[in-house]
């Protein structure tokens, strides 16, 4: 049978087994504000960026125009309105995904939205896409297999 005429009291500290050394929250703290530190000298002093992608050669390249729909559903046409791709919403959520970064970015800078952007194969087969208007450009390889080859069959069509 159990005691019930003196109340539990609550455990105010855990065991001393389940506290984590006072050394190391310390060292956390201390790396957090290293990291910090590092960041605000880097950001006050201009540092350029040091981990972009280098710039290779253009192998081939051609500009096309991106329309897409929330849906997912998107159409690439070439620079003389030659439809290149249909895509339904099940194939095109990517490029729909990549014509509304790009319509952001033009929207922000006040630049007309009808403007082609650059689909580039570079050296070392790396695939691109740039907009010249706004200056904004994506490595697609960083983006899955399946994403970058609907850009590749576009690049490679007539």
């Amino acid at each position: 049978m159990t005691d019930t005429s003196t109340p539990r009291r609550p455990r105010i500290h855990a065991a001393e087994e389940e506290l984590v050394p006072r050394f190391l929250v310390r060292l956390i703290f201390a790396l957090l504000a290293m990291i910090v530190g590092l960041v605000a000298v880097s950001t006050m002093t201009d540092r350029p960026l040091q981990s972009t992608p280098p710039t290779a050669a253009v192998i081939s390249e051609r500009a096309i125009l991106l329309s897409g729909e929330m849906s997912g559903a998107a159409r690439v046409l070439d620079v003389n309105g030659t439809l290149l791709a249909d895509l339904s919403p099940e194939k095109g959520g990517f490029v729909a995904g990549i014509e509304r970064v790009i319509a952001r970015e033009r929207a922000k800078a006040g630049i007309d939205m009808a403007a082609p952007v650059l689909l580039q194969l570079r050296a070392g087969n790396r695939l691109s896409i740039t907009d010249p208007v706004t200056g904004w450009s994506a490595e697609l390889m960083g983006f899955g297999a399946s994403n970058t080859r609907v850009f590749a069959r576009l690049l490679d069509q007539p």
